[in-house]
């Protein structure tokens, strides 16, 4: 009993505080967005949210007095458990918007597992990371990627293209954390970016300029773009050939360029291959929304027009008309910041980033004080789950962010992922509370 009484006392309750903030905030726009101009509600969504909270807390309130060493030796059954669950659901799931990723329950309830994925990932991964500090930084970076990859691949296969993007950032937090070499962190983060500008440049010359310039050809044309596959990976290998050969630093970085390179053109070929219709025109849209102003493009101008009209008071609770017109789509959802910019205005927005900053801020604080590198690998990853949806969500309701149907945690409505917010904060809490332990 003393020992749990130390355990709340030694808890970090602005976590706490920040977490029913961000719920109580989302709760009411999610209530506003069930209105319509005539002052009807036509969207019991707002009850729904709270029983999520209410059950979500208490959640939270178990998770935070368990000792996290104890769900350590279980991650692995956790991680595999909810790796089955995932793959059933992409054959006997339900498809809502696109993506074959939900599990119907209680009538109108569901639950989206890849969401519960998320921290069963980071729970096996620190484990993974925390138990291998002997081993090589390669053969570390391997393991990790495949116990990432895993859950990725399935969940792209129920065309869930935004909740499978999410592991990357889990990915890099954790290793970078982990102190693994950082020329692989680097290798990662500059293949993602060079395969997403390979895979948009394509789409913006053909669909949106004019005249097509006279080279982009080569990065999606078959047999062209195999034509530079090939011909990287003949400089790729003879690099490799005169690093081993003369151990010339130079050779080294040609190598590692070229290898860049040929894994961004592979990938981008795989993505043009895979990508959806509808995902493709979400990328077009977000290179330039009037391209498609009442199609694909009008979600995003909605929103840009509901954050403008806001300025910088709002136009004040329950008194938004984007919303209450019902031109916003998805507005409780993936466009909430939307709502809470244009009733609350630019007050109201700088309180979300203002309450998401301070959230960062003690989880990094909580990362340099804990003792157990398990316990910091899981902070990290969960960081990078935070981080990665207040990222995109609210960059895409600004206009600069593709559209991917990534909620905005805490805040958008949705069960699955109040709960996994919920649980990822109890997480925190409950680590804060037994930081000093070695």
């Amino acid at each position: 009993m003393n020992s749990l009484k130390k355990a709340i006392a030694e808890m970090d309750f602005a976590i706490l505080g920040i977490a029913l903030a961000l719920t109580v905030f989302g709760t009411l726009s999610i209530y506003s967005s069930g209105l319509t101009a005539e002052g009807v509600h036509v969207s019991n969504e707002y009850i729904k949210q709270i029983v999520w909270a209410i059950s979500g807390l208490a959640l939270l309130a178990i998770v935070s007095l368990l000792d996290y060493q104890r769900v350590k030796d279980y991650s692995l059954v956790i991680y595999a458990f909810f790796a089955l669950v995932i793959l059933y659901v992409r054959f006997f799931g339900h498809t809502v918007n696109g993506a074959k990723s939900w599990i119907g329950l209680f009538g109108d309830y569901g639950i989206q597992p890849s969401e519960f994925m998320k921290l069963a990932t980071i729970l096996f991964l620190a484990h993974y990371l925390s138990e291998s500090e002997h081993q090589s930084s390669f053969r570390r970076l391997v393991v990790s990627f495949g116990i990432v990859l895993l859950p990725i691949l399935i969940i792209v296969s129920q065309s869930d293209m935004g909740t499978a993007l999410v592991f990357f950032p889990i990915f890099i937090f954790m290793i970078y954390i982990a102190g693994l070499d950082r020329r692989y962190i680097i290798f990662i983060i500059a293949a993602i970016a060079a395969t997403s500008i390979i895979t948009i440049l394509p789409l913006w010359e053909k669909y949106i300029l004019n005249s097509p310039t006279r080279f982009l050809f080569v990065l999606y044309q078959a047999p062209y773009v195999y034509y530079l596959i090939i011909a990287t990976s003949v400089v790729m290998g003879l690099s490799i050939w005169g690093w081993i050969s003369y151990k010339k630093k130079y050779y080294f970085w040609i190598a590692y360029a070229a290898l860049i390179a040929v894994g961004s053109l592979i990938a981008s070929v795989a993505a043009h291959k895979a990508l959806k219709e509808y995902q493709i025109m979400r990328l077009i849209v977000f290179l330039d929304p009037s391209s498609d102003p009442r199609g694909s493009g009008w979600n995003i101008l909605q929103s840009i027009t509901a954050i403008g009209s806001g300025g910088f008071l709002g136009k004040g609770f329950l008194q938004g008309t984007q919303s209450h017109y019902r031109y916003l789509p998805q507005q409780s959802t993936d466009f909430i910041f939307s709502i809470i910019a244009e009733e609350w205005g630019f007050i109201g927005g700088f309180a979300v980033f203002a309450l998401y900053y301070f959230l960062f801020r003690r989880c990094t604080g909580l990362m340099k004080t804990v003792k157990d590198s398990y316990a910091r690998y899981i902070i990290a990853g969960i960081l990078g789950m935070f981080f990665f949806h207040f990222m995109i969500n609210a960059g895409m309701a600004m206009g600069i962010m593709p559209v991917t149907g990534i909620p905005l945690f805490f805040l958008s409505y949705g069960g699955t992922s109040l709960w996994t917010a919920m649980i990822a904060a109890g997480l925190l809490l409950g680590i804060s509370a037994r930081r000093f332990r070695t």
